[in-house]
């Protein structure tokens, strides 16, 4: 990890010029009514249930909402995304029709995730457009989009590029860009591409870097287009007994035959098990499948159709473990995680912070299973240097299978074929369930509209039936197609 403003860092332009604020020196007050926020943002900030700000916001916001640039440790769960939603927010003139503000991200997924939040944020203000420029959609759909205008762009670092050379997409009105899971770009080879995009913004904008690691490249793109930024650190340690961590000495032979008795043992609804390869990932699921548990992988070669499917499923209840690669899974924020397993161990010591992070969210106690082989004793060694504690180890002979057979999850998945292009909306697909239909608001779960395709989740019960019923019934007036999603 490389500390920003040490002794490795000269003192130029791009160098921060603040000492690292820890969550220990964040500022006392997290009320939001501190912040100079709008009285309207702040009514929308209760509305959605922001009561008092996390660490990564009372330490962000002060100084962003000043205008100044930021360099923040900050993973995912933390908060990050209203810290800066909120100050390129601040930023933006609603009467302006140009694009004002842009967020890269590593990922689809994330890209996803943060204009949902930026969009509720947003509510405060009329008619706030944000466009999402990722692969695995038709350019087209998009150029469209933004021939229309926008005020905030959310995309990945390669598309969004692509619309800066076709002079799709202009950034003359600029005033904040964002780059967020800094680490993650960099690990993905988007280096060059970030200099490029950011060369293209007006050189006087305020610039937010958020990044879960400090890995050297940062401190390169720091250098070349940030203004004296500012240093947050807070610190992602979880407190000891928030995360019940238990630690399994195995040989490599019966790695994944005890990840079943794990599951078989503690039962967790729903659980991230996580691989360091994709092979890896293929082998346990079959393993997995073969014993009649619902698991589903998560993996980089995998097409966008097939990963936004998996990720539905796996949100919405209807699988109980996806198994994935670290890449895979960045930028996913699944609430309710029961477990982490980690079927391998990382040989990065924060990637295992950031890992086990996935559960034990809010008010909830977690779960980290940990399964090691002799030959991952150093990478376990690193891990408890960082954590500051030693690792609890447990015998395999307590993994008893506990009773009810492999797990079932307790909804399933029925698409659609159409989407946001038919006009479909979440609303017309329960109106037409619970109407007509006759079934319960409580049996149905999470609808995923995309373009394309609408997914929702049903008691697992139902599925079948209600399958059934929408072929032959009507949502908003017209048939549909509809298929039950199994594994």
């Amino acid at each position: 990890m490389l500390p920003f403003g040490g002794a490795g860092v000269p003192a130029h332009k791009g160098a921060p010029d603040n000492r690292p604020m820890t969550s220990k020196e964040t500022p006392a007050s997290t009320d939001f009514r501190t912040l100079a926020l709008s009285p309207a943002t702040l009514a929308n900030l209760q509305q959605l249930g922001y009561t008092t700000m996390t660490p990564i916001q009372a330490a962000s916001l002060p100084p962003a909402l000043l205008g100044k640039d930021l360099i923040a440790q900050a993973s995912t769960g933390s908060g990050k995304t209203a810290a800066f939603a909120l100050a390129l927010l601040a930023n933006l003139n609603p009467r302006r029709f140009a694009v004002q503000a842009l967020v890269l991200c590593p990922t689809r997924e994330l890209a996803d995730q943060v204009t949902s939040e930026i969009r509720r944020l947003a509510r405060a203000e009329e008619n706030i457009k944000v466009v999402t420029l990722c692969g695995g959609v038709p350019l087209r759909a998009q150029t469209l989009s933004l021939e229309h205008g926008a005020h905030i762009v959310v995309g990945t670092p390669g598309r969004v590029m692509d619309h800066l050379e076709r002079q799709h997409l202009s950034l003359e009105a600029l005033n904040t860009l964002v780059l967020d899971e800094a680490d993650r770009m960099l690990d993905m080879g988007f280096f060059d591409d970030i200099v490029v995009v950011a060369k293209q913004c007006p050189k006087e904008r305020q610039t937010l870097l958020f990044s879960a690691t400090y890995p050297e490249g940062i401190a390169k793109l720091s250098a070349q287009f940030m203004k004296t930024p500012v240093q947050i650190t807070v610190q992602a340690q979880h407190a000891e007994g928030k995360i019940a961590q238990r630690w399994y000495e195995v040989k490599n032979s019966e790695r994944l035959h005890t990840v079943s008795q794990l599951l078989g043992h503690f039962r967790p609804e729903s659980s991230i098990a996580f691989c360091n390869t994709k092979q890896q990932c293929r082998d346990l699921v079959g393993v997995l499948q073969a014993q009649g548990y619902s698991a589903l992988a998560l993996y980089g070669e995998l097409e966008q159709r097939e990963r936004d499917q998996v990720l539905v499923q796996f949100a919405n209840r209807s699988i109980s473990v996806l198994v994935a690669t670290d890449v895979a899974a960045r930028g996913l924020d699944i609430a309710d995680l029961s477990a982490v397993i980690n079927v391998d161990v990382t040989p990065d010591s924060e990637i295992h912070i950031h890992r086990i992070g996935r559960t034990g969210r809010g008010d909830a106690e977690g779960l980290a299973l940990n399964l090691v082989s002799m030959d991952e004793m150093g990478s376990v060694g690193k891990i408890e240097q960082l954590q500051g504690r030693a690792s609890q180890w447990s015998p395999l002979s307590e993994l008893t299978p506990t009773g009810g057979g492999p797990l079932v999850p307790p909804m399933a998945t029925i698409q659609i074929i159409g989407g946001r292009k038919e006009k479909i909306r979440a609303g017309d697909v329960l109106g037409a369930l619970t109407g007509d239909m006759g079934y319960a608001r409580t049996q149905i779960g999470k609808i995923n509209v995309n373009d394309f395709s609408t997914y929702v989740a049903v008691d697992r019960a139902i599925a079948a039936q209600a399958t059934q019923r929408l072929n032959s019934g009507r949502v908003k007036g017209k048939s549909v197609k509809a298929r039950l999603v199994t594994d």
